[in-house]
């Protein structure tokens, strides 16, 4: 039996209420940082706190990945390749976020939807273990 884990350490949790993304929040300016942060690039405060994400936010813009990324990061087989979308998904009050969309339709996307946190398979590790990354579904979308 394999297990689900995460594309990174310290990137996503599964809490009861569904995925979060694990941030950091500059205890000086209030600054926000995905992926967490030692250190704040606006102020340069090194005072920081691991926080989890709002799992909501409005797409803030978006295109279309037409053609397999350069291998690594991508693990796939190019002719296994199938576009997807990648955004920048504003988390209000908190950071933009850059990530892959589950959406893949140009005439379903519109900037300023609402957008939420889910989990996609990404591919199987040597071990067998099913990996995991996350992604962001439009609002209602049937997963």
């Amino acid at each position: 039996m394999s297990n689900v884990v995460s594309v990174a350490e310290g990137v996503l949790t599964e809490t009861p209420e569904g995925p979060r993304l694990i941030g950091s929040r500059c205890n000086e300016c209030g600054n926000h940082m995905f992926p967490a942060q030692e250190g704040c690039p606006r102020c340069t405060g090194t005072d920081t706190t691991e926080v989890q994400l709002e799992p909501r936010g409005t797409l803030w813009t978006w295109t279309i990945q037409g053609f397999a990324p350069k291998a690594p990061p991508y693990a796939g087989a190019v002719e296994d390749f199938e576009p997807f979308g990648v955004g920048y998904v504003e988390l209000a009050g908190q950071v933009k976020v850059e990530a892959r969309l589950t959406e893949s339709d140009p005439d379903r996307l519109e900037i300023g939807m609402e957008m939420e946190l889910v989990t996609v398979p990404l591919c199987t590790d040597e071990d067998g273990n099913d990996v995991v990354t996350f992604a962001f579904a439009p609002v209602g979308a049937s997963s």
